[in-house]
This record gives C-alpha cells, sequence and structure tokens, in this order.
C-alpha cells in the first residue's frame, strides 16, 4: 500500500470526504482561516462540485454539466485545493490518522471532515424493482427522465413524497406533466406534520396540481407493454394499478457511511457529533447530511438538511477544526408552509 507523504511536515493536513455543499463549505473556510495548511477533498464522483438543486433545469433542455459547475476548475488551484475524484473510500484508520481508498491508497490526515452526505433510502419491499425506478442524483439521471417524458403530458408516479420529490414535482407540473404522489409516512419528510394539520397541506399539493393517493403500498412494478407506458404498478389489496412514463422514489435520505463502520465512532442512523460538529475522535468532524447532531434543547440527536442547513454547517465544522469554538443552533426549526397563493414552500428550498 503507498501511503501519501506530507509535503510540508509542519502544515496541518485536513481531508474531507465529500464533495458536496457541506464539503466545499468548509474547505474555503479551512484555506482562509489556516492559509498555511493543505486540504484534500476526496470524492468519488468524476466531476467537481455540482447544484443539484439546479438539476430540475435538466428537463428544460439545459444539460452541459458546467451550466451546474458551483466553482470553475480554477478556483480549486487558486485555493489550493486538492480534489480527488474517481476515489471511494474503504475505510478510516483512526488510530494511524490514515485514509484507504478502494484502490489500496492510503491518505494521512492530521484533521478529518466527514461530509459524505447520503443517497435516497429506498425500503426493502421495492429494492428488487430499482432497476424499474428513475434516479434524480446525477445530471445523467435528469436527461434519462426527460427522454423517457413526452415534450408535455406524461405521467410520473412518486413514491413516499419527501420534500426533495415535491420540489421536483411542481418542476413536472409546471411543464405540463401529471403527477401522482402514492403517500406513504415519508410525505412532506423531514418535516414532521401532525394529523389534524396533514389534510390542508395535502389540499395545497392538490391546488399546486399534484394528485395524491394514501394507502396504497405497491405490490409489484412492471415494464410496460409495448405501445403503452412504461411503467405499471400494481398496489397491494385491491388497491388497483397505475400506468406511468416514470416512476421515482422519494422516502428520505440514507446517511452514507460504510466507510467508517467500525472506526470507533459513535453511529446511529447518522454519524453521531455534538453541537460543535465533532465525534468522540477529537480529530474527526462531521457535517451535512451525514451527521446527527445532539440537540441539547430535545434531548436527543437530529438531523438538519437543506441547502442552508449543510452550508453552515460546513463552516462551523471549518471553524472548530482551526481551534473556533461555534455551536450549531440545534433549536432551529425548520418549516413546512403555505404561501399567500396555497401552495406549499418549505425552508430547505432555500437554496441560495
Amino acid at each position: 500500500m503507498s501511503v501519501e507523504v506530507d509535503e510540508v511536515s509542519d502544515a496541518t493536513h485536513y481531508v474531507i470526504i465529500g464533495n458536496g455543499a457541506a464539503g466545499n463549505e468548509a474547505a474555503w473556510h479551512l484555506r482562509h482561516r489556516d492559509p498555511d495548511s493543505r486540504i484534500t477533498l476526496i470524492t468519488a464522483g468524476r466531476l467537481l462540485f455540482l447544484n443539484r438543486y439546479e438539476f430540475p433545469r435538466v428537463l428544460d433542455g439545459i444539460d452541459d454539466w458546467r451550466e451546474f459547475l458551483v466553482y470553475p476548475p480554477a478556483y480549486y488551484d487558486e485555493q489550493r485545493i486538492i480534489v480527488r475524484r474517481l476515489s471511494w473510500v474503504e475505510r478510516v484508520d483512526p488510530r494511524h490518522r490514515v485514509i484507504e481508498l478502494r484502490h489500496k491508497e492510503q491518505v494521512s490526515y492530521d484533521k478529518l471532515l466527514v461530509a459524505s452526505g447520503g443517497g435516497g433510502y429506498l425500503p426493502e419491499y421495492l429494492r428488487e424493482y430499482r432497476h424499474l425506478l428513475h434516479d434524480f442524483n446525477t445530471i445523467k439521471n435528469a436527461k434519462q427522465i426527460r427522454e423517457a417524458l413526452p415534450t408535455s403530458g406524461g405521467k410520473v408516479v412518486m413514491l413516499g413524497g419527501d420534500v426533495k420529490g415535491l420540489d421536483l414535482a411542481r418542476t413536472l407540473v409546471k411543464a405540463g406533466h401529471e403527477v401522482i404522489v402514492a403517500a406513504s409516512e415519508h410525505l412532506f419528510w423531514p418535516h414532521e406534520i401532525s394529523a389534524e394539520e396533514a389534510p390542508r397541506y395535502v389540499e395545497a399539493l392538490e391546488y399546486m396540481g399534484m394528485q395524491v393517493m394514501h394507502d396504497r403500498k405497491v405490490a409489484r412494478i412492471e415494464a410496460g407493454s409495448k405501445g403503452l407506458h412504461a411503467r405499471r404498478l400494481v398496489f397491494d389489496d385491491d388497491g388497483g394499478e397505475l400506468h406511468a412514463d416514470v416512476v421515482m422514489a422519494f422516502y428520505g435520505l440514507m446517511p452514507a457511511l460504510k466507510f467508517i463502520l467500525g472506526s470507533g465512532v459513535d453511529i446511529a442512523r447518522g454519524l453521531l457529533v455534538n453541537p460543535q460538529l465533532r465525534t468522540v475522535d477529537e480529530r474527526i468532524w462531521a457535517a451535512g447530511d451525514v451527521c446527527q447532531i445532539w440537540s441539547p434543547e430535545e434531548n436527543h440527536y437530529r438531523f438538519y438538511y437543506g441547502w442552508k442547513n449543510v452550508k453552515m454547517m460546513g463552516r462551523i465544522a471549518a471553524i472548530n477544526m482551526t481551534g473556533g469554538d461555534e455551536a450549531v443552533s440545534t433549536f432551529k426549526e425548520d418549516k413546512l408552509l403555505i404561501n399567500d397563493q396555497g401552495e406549499i414552500d418549505s425552508t430547505l428550498w432555500e437554496y441560495h
């Protein structure tokens, strides 16, 4: 195994796992707080940091990945941030302060930030149908959806109904497509809506042009017959069937943490950190969708999702990794709102 050797022995080496909003925000603040440091950002992807919240633009015909770059390539050279692309992290070894990559190279670190984000959660009973579901995590995924839909009048079924899916749904409706939300307990996730409040929020979705189906569990998903819609969904308990051009699943997020299992840090559903975003290991921090933050006010760990929250965590992690002592405001509550037009708004949709 090869081990990356420090170029400057007395320069702190910050390593960031993840190329999203949290990791890039942290890298910027680390550079400005510790100008002489080394910063390495590790990502499994082949592209630089893209604004995934802008991917719905692909449905309008914008598919050049450079349109979605948050920073131009020259930015990373100017900031002296090394980006290791197509690098899959297999294991973290806190005892020796090294990260092992899939190709067996080891990268040493002085301080580590885990900002690996997460992927869409898919219930066990749907996993055998994964190949029949469309994702929306990459530009390639978005292009595939655009190609699967007619210019207008397409039919999309969304399973689950978390806020990420509902945000995409409103874009599809405005483009003239029919959207049916097969709601589950994940409807509006991660917002928690009481049973008393739920009907008026569902009514707002319907006012926005979506159809909402309740109490329908998918029994199976099939490829459609030639000349008909591309997908056929059959529901349990004589719940009937639906035909659609595209079927998508939006059941919330599952943090990407496999590589850090067994490293000695505390993990529940996410990587557990204190309000300063530090794990039980004094050299490892976490930020973004991957971590659960201790909330003293609520006496439990909780996630904080959304572009603004994730960027805020990246900034705070960088401050504390460089000797600061800033805490996340754990009393902050993200809200699901109905605006003056009678439509749903989520504070998690505030991207800038």
